[in-house]
């Protein structure tokens, strides 16, 4: 289940013994196992009755530690690996030979004691088609802690902002819906320690753009999305400014190229999609981005032709191989740049 159905589950439900926190979002695992913890030492989380096992632990391992109840207390925590739970040859080994410590793993997980809790954290999707897996469905609690994508923060966005008591003016919460859109991964601990921050420091119930523009001073994707900005607009004086100023700052040619990259293929997708009938706001589901984000990219897709974008695309790999290799500069990235913004009537001359 997501983070928010597994947390509703956490308040309503009866302390349950087994739980799952699989996923990219270590987030949200983080505050999962937190949240598990706190309701199994309602006076104070108590580390010497947890146990953390390593990541090579493997069946037998867990079944003694499980066992293993301290006679000073009636509380024993064990936190496995998840990859017991990942595809591999022991899940065809399991089948063939059932008196393995993975089958009577799985028997006792059904039955765990009073005071036992068995917690398997891994940061990928487990198989679900394991037996183990099924029996940890059953008996237990599952949280698929999915990575966060742009067009789907704004559930996260939303409750940080009612946690710390703040509000975004317009043109602040415009500037992180652009900002995110820009960002391969979000890292939702960085973004949650900066609201934090702002909070700590910030006296004012409104959160200002000068602000949200501080969380994101120090992401590369981020600091060069006015680049992103100016070929949308196809602006080729006030693009090839900023690529000449992020060279002259010291900002790497890949990370550069990976936004332009980026920036185009969804561009060119965006175009696509709209021949298809697919537009505005209807655009943020396919695109994985916000539906505001998704609405400027359609708007900005209607500006390029195909054949303009995949040529810009193809002189962007091409920019990536020789720089790599050493054949070329910045000039090949500045090139793609001219490319993208260049009258159309006139792109067909250049090589």
């Amino acid at each position: 289940m997501t983070f928010h159905a597994f947390m509703d589950a956490l308040e309503k439900e009866k302390l349950l013994h087994l739980y799952l926190l699989a996923g990219e979002e270590s987030y949200y695992i983080e505050r999962a196992r937190k949240r598990i913890l706190e309701h199994i030492f309602p006076d104070g989380v108590d580390s010497n009755l947890i146990t953390r096992l390593s990541a090579s632990a493997n069946p037998e391992e867990v079944l003694e530690t499980l066992r293993a109840t301290s006679l000073f207390s009636p509380i024993n925590v064990v936190i496995a690996p998840g990859a017991l739970l990942k595809e591999g040859k022991q899940a065809g080994d399991a089948l063939k030979h059932k008196d393995t410590s993975e089958e009577r793993l799985i028997k006792e997980l059904g039955a765990l004691p009073e005071g036992v809790f068995l917690i398997f954290e891994m940061r990928e999707k487990p198989d679900k088609r394991r037996k183990l897996y099924k029996a940890v469905a059953k008996a237990g609690l599952v949280l698929e802690a999915a990575p966060m994508r742009a067009w789907n923060i704004d559930d996260w966005l939303r409750e940080k902002l009612q946690s710390i008591n703040k509000t975004l003016e317009p043109a602040a919460r415009a500037y992180f819906a652009a900002a995110v859109s820009m960002m391969k991964n979000i890292s939702l601990s960085y973004l949650d320690k900066e609201f934090d921050k702002i909070a700590l420091f910030s006296s004012e119930r409104m959160i200002r753009k000068r602000e949200i523009e501080s969380i994101f001073a120090s992401v590369p994707e981020v600091s060069i999305f006015a680049l992103a900005d100016a070929i949308s607009e196809r602006s080729s004086k006030k693009a090839m400014t900023i690529l000449l100023r992020e060279l002259h700052d010291g900002t790497h040619f890949t990370v550069i190229l990976a936004v332009l990259t980026r920036h185009v293929r969804q561009i060119w997708q965006a175009l696509l999609l709209q021949k298809q009938g697919i537009r505005g706001s209807a655009l943020a589901k396919p695109l994985n981005l916000n539906p505001y984000i998704a609405g400027r990219l359609g708007r900005a897709a209607a500006k390029f032709k195909e054949e303009t974008l995949k040529r810009a695309f193809l002189a962007l790999c091409d920019a990536d191989y020789k720089m790599k290799t050493g054949r070329a500069g910045s000039e090949a990235l500045a090139h793609a740049v001219i490319l993208l913004c260049k009258d159309e009537r006139r792109s067909r001359l250049l090589p």
